[in-house]
């Protein structure tokens, strides 16, 4: 059957206390309507289309994509308003499922489930029982079969005391679909025109209802405040952590890790706690990542040690390497095999080979670093002039000693050794020692400046 999306992302969120479109806000580093969209994509749907309102320019910008359609509801008069700006676009599909921006955490599987189940025909609604369903539509049912919708400000009391309740979340037949909502009325406590109503249209026509339920209660939960929205930020990451588990990566606390992408690891992988991995991260085979740090977009080959307080990003760290702690690796760095960058050691867009060393304090940008080097203390690559950047070379079994500054573009030749405090604006030839100093001078009777006294 031909399926149409319809994702409903035109509310402005008051509750939220923020100039941000309530849709944009981030759960797990991606916008709420951004992880809607991530699972309607998984369904082969014809047409996914994006009904928006409040903040329409800032969400069609954030999330323009190709296979998405849109359409604009202004003003905004309720959920059935809401779809029937969608269905006034050109459709051909048999069957339409309508989502919700502010409802990020829908699984797949669950849609899927409500899909194979509307294929029999009819309207099928996603329900929940829940053992307080205060704000919620109840499904008001008569001998076993689904009759109406009833909103809470529109419920009798002996009505809010039904445990089930609407999620919103719907399959209906297109054709219907498009028949039902033109006649829409709001004649109801919110003026509005509920989608909730054509469930009674349903049932006069004689059209069958029927209904599915959400594997997890935590799939259909809406986002209106910012404490629903960290609630829901600790779900996901709480999900994340015990699939992690279950792949055998052992974590030191599954409450205090952070997933704001994908992160994929292999056998015998150790996090510890207050990490935040970004974008896409690989962590290979007995890789241990310390405490507190930030990884993003970056791959750490097997055997590698990440010690506390690192922040990596655009990076490959190569096998049995050890970063930290409190070093920083910038986009365009790849390090070979057993390289270690010591605490408060920055690289960046360098490439270091095997064996090499930076164990403490140091810059080494635009460079590119062989074999078995060992870089010294206060040692920094001076890569821009103030308006372009150039490369630094060293080469294999280099030794540079500490305090000393390379102005880029030189080489440092195989073998060479660069004495202490030295600033390098000349290649140094291999297999000699290259140094630059002021003669030392020790002045006999200089006296220190005393500080006069105030009269």
């Amino acid at each position: 059957m031909k399926l149409d999306v319809v994702i409903l992302a035109a509310g402005q969120g008051r509750r939220m206390n923020s100039a941000l479109p309530k849709v944009l806000h981030l759960l797990a580093g991606k916008p709420l309507l951004g992880h809607v969209l991530d699972t309607a994509r998984t369904l082969a749907a014809e047409r996914i289309c994006v009904v928006y309102g409040h903040g329409g320019d800032q969400v069609q910008t954030a999330l323009q994509a190709p296979d998405l359609s849109w359409a604009i509801q202004s003003p905004q008069l309720g959920t059935g308003h809401a779809v029937l700006q969608a269905m006034l676009q050109s459709v051909n599909s048999s069957i339409t499922l309508v989502l919700y921006g502010d409802v990020p955490l829908i699984q797949a599987a669950t849609l899927q489930r409500l899909l194979n189940v509307a294929e029999q025909g009819g309207l099928t609604l996603l329900t929940a029982n829940l053992d307080n369903p205060k704000g919620y539509g109840r499904i008001v049912r008569e001998a076993g079969k689904v009759t109406c919708i009833v909103e809470e400000k529109d419920a009798t009391e002996a009505q809010r005391q039904i445990k089930e309740i609407n999620t919103g979340i719907l399959v209906a037949p297109t054709a219907a679909l498009t028949r039902w909502l033109p006649t829409l009325g709001n004649r109801n406590a919110q003026g509005e025109y509920y989608l909730t109503d054509i469930v009674a249209m349903a049932v006069q026509e004689g059209l069958p209802i029927v209904t599915a339920h959400p594997e997890h209660l935590w799939e259909v939960d809406g986002v209106n405040s910012q404490v629903q929205l960290a609630t829901l930020e600790r779900v996901y990451q709480r999900t994340v952590a015990n699939r992690l588990l279950d792949f055998g990566v052992s974590l030191a606390d599954p409450a205090r890790i952070d997933v704001r992408g994908e992160l994929t690891c292999g056998r015998d992988v150790f996090i510890d706690v207050n990490n935040v991995f970004e974008g896409q991260v690989t962590l290979a085979d007995n890789v241990r990542i310390g405490a507190n740090c930030v990884l993003k977009n970056c791959h750490i080959f097997e055997g590698t040690v990440i010690a506390p307080f690192c922040h990596i990003e655009d990076a490959d760290v190569g096998p049995g390497c050890r970063i930290g702690p409190y070093a920083r690796l910038r986009p365009g760095t790849e390090l070979g095999r057993d390289v270690h960058i010591g605490n408060f050691v920055e690289v960046k867009n360098s490439t270091i080979a095997d064996h090499s060393k930076a164990n403490h304090l140091a810059y080494l940008g635009d460079a590119t670093i062989g074999q078995r080097v060992n870089v010294g203390a206060g040692t920094i690559t001076c890569n821009y002039d103030g308006a372009n950047k150039f490369r630094t070379v060293i080469e294999d079994d280099v030794f540079i000693g500490s305090d000393t500054q390379l102005v880029a573009p030189v080489t440092v030749g195989r073998g060479a050794t660069l004495g202490a405090g030295t600033t390098l604006t000349k290649n140094a030839p291999p297999d000699q020692l290259t140094i630059s100093r002021t003669k030392q001078l020790s002045i006999a009777g200089w006296k220190r400046p005393v500080k006069q006294k105030k009269d």
